[in-house]
């Protein structure tokens, strides 16, 4: 078979696999020994690939950001703190109509500032914003919609799991892919801010909506107590990145014992929270780093197939521009964006289109910013939307259907669709920061 036969097939196997209900990290795992042991005839060598990527991933120190930056992540939200940043961004937009909508957006973006988990955020805001939302005369399809599109915000905007997923794999500094990531999170934050402008304008029987004249305004103390602990946290984290001050895994340090600290002045943290988080910390991070694993692994397996030379001799041979390129990547992404979550899309086409886009002399930062971005849309389409179901899960309305959350979601897949485009066509947006 030649190299190519080769990538396709292990693409489909691990898509199959995992839609039989294979563990996506034994997936990765299986096709690429067998792919090394059928292509060389030799289970030794096979055996050895597994152990090289075994022990190559267990001993990378930079891994220690997982399990802090989760365990940071857990802490502020059991703190309290998304109520917070929504009470005071609701004051903010309170005579704005779609204020509340809005202020979604805004605290949403903080809020995935200091935690990087779109589930979390979807959890959070579900139990905040929809409710008030509805009683307020927004239409539910509209209020699930906000909450889901402005939960991916969570992948993009650092600390983010899927930019430290994609930082190893790419063998990337995982702080120059924070640094990238926080232009285009502000912008997807403002794209989303004037969709919702549009829509009360243009669509208003999808909106619905009143301004909510109930608010009352803060005091300037209110709001500095509400918000200057998440602000703490975000220039411990962002701050001490940008100025070289703290590596990334100091920031995660650093910014664990903050929130961990201020969890317990708030009086929001038990022993028994305490222990649970640790335990969801445990949970998550051994997750993470087995898909890690597994995908170096995968890599391995397809640098010895050659897969990734033959892509770029394919392509050039074919004299394919630079725009055909991210065209296919995109549309691939969102067709594997219907089928996995954005950590298998991640981990499976990297390997792939990494080598050929370095080749094209593109920023590996930059295609970790495109990959992200356009793996998270998936985020919002069915029939796997994951913040969707995690939106539906959490809500207490069973008239509320899983068809209205995907299409009041819509919109807002649009809309990254159209940010994607926007980072694609202009680089500088992720680099210049990072660079």
């Amino acid at each position: 078979m030649t190299p190519i036969e080769i990538g396709l097939i292990s693409v489909v196997a691990i898509v199959i696999l995992i839609y039989a209900g294979t563990y996506i990290p034994i997936a990765l795992g299986m096709v690429s020994f067998v792919s090394v042991w059928v292509m060389r005839d030799d289970f030794t060598l096979a055996l050895n690939v597994l152990k090289v990527g075994v022990g190559d991933t267990a001993m990378d120190y930079n891994l220690v950001t997982i399990p802090l930056f989760t365990f940071m992540g857990l802490i502020v939200a059991k703190a309290g703190l998304g109520q917070d940043i929504y009470d005071v961004m609701t004051v903010r937009f309170r005579n704005v109509k779609g204020g509340i909508a809005m202020a979604t957006v805004g605290a949403n973006g903080m809020f995935a500032s200091v935690t990087g988990s779109s589930i979390a955020s979807a959890s959070v805001f579900t139990k905040v914003s929809v409710p008030q939302m509805i009683a307020h005369n927004y239409t539910p399809r509209f209020a699930v919609g906000v909450v889901a599109g402005s939960s991916v915000l969570g992948m993009i905007i650092p600390p983010s799991a899927m930019l430290i997923i994609y930082s190893f794999v790419a063998e990337q500094s995982v702080g120059d892919m924070f640094l990238a990531g926080i232009i285009p999170g502000v912008l997807l934050v403002a794209a989303y801010i004037g969709a919702i402008s549009l829509m009360i304008r243009y669509t208003p029987r999808f909106v619905g909506g009143q301004v909510d004249d109930t608010c009352k305004s803060m005091s300037g103390r209110e709001i500095a107590a509400k918000t200057l602990p998440t602000l703490g946290l975000i220039t411990v984290v962002l701050g001490g990145l940008y100025t070289g001050w703290l590596s990334a895994i100091e920031t995660g340090a650093a910014g664990g014992l903050m929130a961990l600290g201020l969890a317990v002045l708030r009086r929001s943290m038990s022993l028994r929270v305490f222990w649970d988080a640790l335990l969801e910390t445990g949970h998550i991070s051994a997750a993470i780093l087995f898909l890690i694993t597994a995908a170096s692994i995968y890599s391995r397996m397809l640098g010895l197939a050659g897969v990734p030379n033959q892509i770029g001799d394919l392509l050039a041979g074919y004299q394919t521009s630079f725009v055909m390129v991210m065209v296919f990547y995109v549309l691939l992404m969102l067709f594997l964006g219907t089928l996995l979550d954005t950590a298998s899309i991640i981990l499976i086409v990297v390997p792939l289109f990494l080598p050929l886009v370095e080749a094209m002399g593109m920023s590996p930062i930059w295609f970790g910013i495109i990959t992200v971005v356009g793996a998270e849309i998936g985020l919002l389409t069915p029939p796997l939307g994951i913040s969707c179901f995690v939106i539906k899960s959490t809500l207490d309305d069973d008239s509320i259907s899983l068809k209205d959350v995907f299409l009041g979601a819509a919109p807002f897949a649009v809309v990254m669709l159209i940010v994607l485009i926007i980072l694609i066509s202009f680089p500088f947006l992720s680099l210049a920061i990072s660079t």
